[in-house]
């Protein structure tokens, strides 16, 4: 009998290079798509798939995450006053429960492995949740959710995935499966980057993982890779000579918000997404076209 993913690892830690100046003093996970922090979509999303420990991987300067999930007393208590429940619910929406979330320091910079790596005492032996916050996933059943599902079923070490861009499978690690049949299927490779013309398929990793604590003495031993950084699909690579990964091709569209233009689309999408704000955002946009 498989155990239950309870825990999910979130490593927000990254500078948002490619989203400056907006993240030189915001975490570019607390920019915002519509009205909310990106980070507020990732959880909720998490949430639904039935995790109930949040493990956030930070660095120097963002302790704003961890003020954004705890209680504000005088914002709380000022529209209490007034009796703003609504816009108080919404506010009260993320907040975590008292011990359901922990924020550990990576220290320095060196890579995905390394930050996954620094949530190991607190997974501890169990099967636990990768959730990369930038890539931000609009989906009928949440996509945490489907992977949870694929993991009911099969087990082992399941890896969201998605068809890469025609022509820009160079860009992105790319798997390789003993086989395709249907959106699940058995992994037996991944490729960082390959040449054009080499890719072993057009699914690309998209930010979704569901991991065995196995990994961790992997990631501990593991030599940097590529930009000279402790590369998680490294062990990920060797961790699949002793169990399991498969692929699953999940239903629904990602926007990397850590890229100006996806982070402009998912703006786009979850505001016309909203019944209340549906027919203002497509009235604002098309006057501007």
């Amino acid at each position: 009998m498989t155990k239950r993913v309870r825990k999910a690892v979130l490593p927000v830690a990254g500078l948002g290079t490619r989203v400056l100046p907006g993240a030189k003093t915001t975490p570019k996970n607390l920019l915002n798509v519509v009205d909310r922090p990106i980070l507020s979509y990732v959880v909720e999303e998490a949430r639904a798939a039935g995790i109930e420990h949040f493990v956030f991987i930070t660095s120097r300067g963002q302790g704003a995450i961890e003020d954004y999930f705890d209680a504000n007393p005088e914002i709380e208590g000022a529209l209490e006053a007034k009796g703003r429940t609504a816009i108080l619910e919404d506010v009260r929406r993320d907040l975590g429960k008292p011990g359901q979330m922990s924020f550990v320091r990576q220290m320095a910079p060196l890579g995905l492995g390394h930050a996954v790596w620094c949530a190991r005492d607190i997974i501890g032996d169990e099967p636990f949740a990768v959730i990369l916050p930038d890539m931000l996933m609009m989906a009928k059943t949440p996509a945490l959710a489907q992977c949870v599902a694929a993991y009911e079923k099969v087990g082992g070490n399941i890896i969201a995935v998605e068809p890469a861009p025609e022509g820009e499978t160079h860009k992105y690690g790319i798997v390789a499966l003993d086989g395709q049949d249907g959106r699940l299927n058995r992994m037996v490779g991944m490729v960082e980057k390959p040449p054009l013309g080499t890719e072993p398929s057009n699914l690309f990793i998209s930010g979704r993982y569901i991991l065995q604590p196995d990994i961790f003495p992997l990631l501990e031993n593991q030599g940097k890779g590529a930009g000279g950084e402790i590369q998680l699909t490294d062990s990920m690579v060797e961790l699949m000579k002793a169990q399991d990964f498969h692929a699953l091709e999940y239903e629904g569209t990602t926007y990397d918000c850590g890229d100006k233009i996806g982070l402009l689309r998912a703006n786009v999408a979850f505001a016309l997404a909203r019944p209340d704000l549906a027919d203002a955002a497509r009235a604002a946009i098309t006057a501007l076209l």
